[in-house]
């Protein structure tokens, strides 16, 4: 659905983004990460049509986006980070206003606005003057009139920003509800907590370079040399689970806190299932049994550290 191919943006001698290439499905969520400065923003605006490349090309549903910039525009839901609203518009008049500038005939656009009311949770602000709202029922306009043409790509610059913690959380409720409408979304943003519960692949970018690119699980695979492996038991119990986690080969610097067990293991996921049913048949009352995965902030800390340092 979305590709990008050696995309380069140089300001005189200033290199904003340098040679990136990635690509997304169809129906995946891409969390594009990074710091204030990392050429996230410069990306989502080539990708939008709105920044032409020194070099590279990009591809939107099978569209380029350097020669096809209109078919590009018909295909994509695009949010900046930071918009205006029009004084003196109502809010249905406001979605309107996009209605008929993705020309969606006059007959549709009362049904269509309707539908993107009642998804945005927008209804009952539905004659309220745009000017009056607050900063998070903007934010939700804004998302409204992105998805009035139901494009099936969302290019999202940082949807979150200037929120409150609720509204926040809204934000982040209504693109888990977007992701179940099997829509292809890339959202960009520097607070990682907002797009670890649901992204299903992410790129990190530092410095106008991609340093990593899939999904979360992969890259702490490539991140870590073992699996580390926690597993939960009951109290009397504690002693015979580590002495059989101490009996496996493939356990190693193995460590107990409050009846939980963590190791570096380095078998196969066949060899999991079988600890787990020696555990189970050995008479250990087994609570949890997890690899533990890192969290998005680390994944970041350890990608990022060699090139901040």
């Amino acid at each position: 659905m979305i590709e990008v191919r050696n995309f380069t943006k140089r300001y005189g001698d200033f290199v904003a983004v340098d040679d990136l290439s990635f690509s997304i499905g169809q129906g995946e969520i891409f969390g594009f990460i990074g710091p204030n400065g990392a050429g996230k923003s410069t990306t989502i605006r080539f990708l939008a049509t709105l920044l032409r490349p020194t070099s590279g090309q990009g591809f939107i549903c099978g569209h380029s986006v350097v020669d096809d910039p209109m078919a590009v525009r018909r295909v994509i839901g695009f949010m900046p980070d930071d918009f205006g609203v029009y004084d003196g518009m109502k809010v249905w008049e406001f979605l309107d206003f996009f209605a008929v500038a993705y020309k969606i005939p006059r007959t549709h656009r009362k049904q269509i606005i309707g539908q993107v009311l009642e998804l945005l949770d927008l209804t009952h602000k539905r004659d309220d003057y745009v000017n009056g709202l607050s900063k998070g029922m903007k934010q939700r306009l804004c998302l409204a009139k992105t998805l009035v043409h139901d494009p099936p790509v969302l290019i999202l610059d940082e949807p979150a920003s200037g929120l409150d913690p609720r509204a926040r959380l809204e934000m982040k409720a209504l693109l888990n509800e977007l992701k179940g409408m099997g829509k292809t979304i890339l959202v960009s943003s520097h607070i990682l907590s907002e797009l670890a519960d649901f992204c299903t692949m992410i790129g990190i970018i530092e410095r106008g370079k991609l340093l990593a690119a899939g999904s979360i699980s992969e890259i702490t695979r490539k991140l870590r040399q073992h699996r580390v492996l926690k597993v939960r038991v009951n109290d009397p119990t504690t002693d015979h689970a580590a002495s059989i986690l101490r009996d496996e080969p493939q356990c190693r610097s193995i460590e107990l806190f409050d009846h939980t067990l963590t190791c570096e293991y380095e078998g196969e996921e066949g060899d999991l299932v079988r600890l787990l049913n020696r555990l189970i048949g050995s008479g250990v009352g087994v609570h949890s049994f997890a690899e533990e995965e890192l969290s998005l902030e680390e994944v970041f800390m350890m990608i990022t550290k060699g090139i901040v340092n």
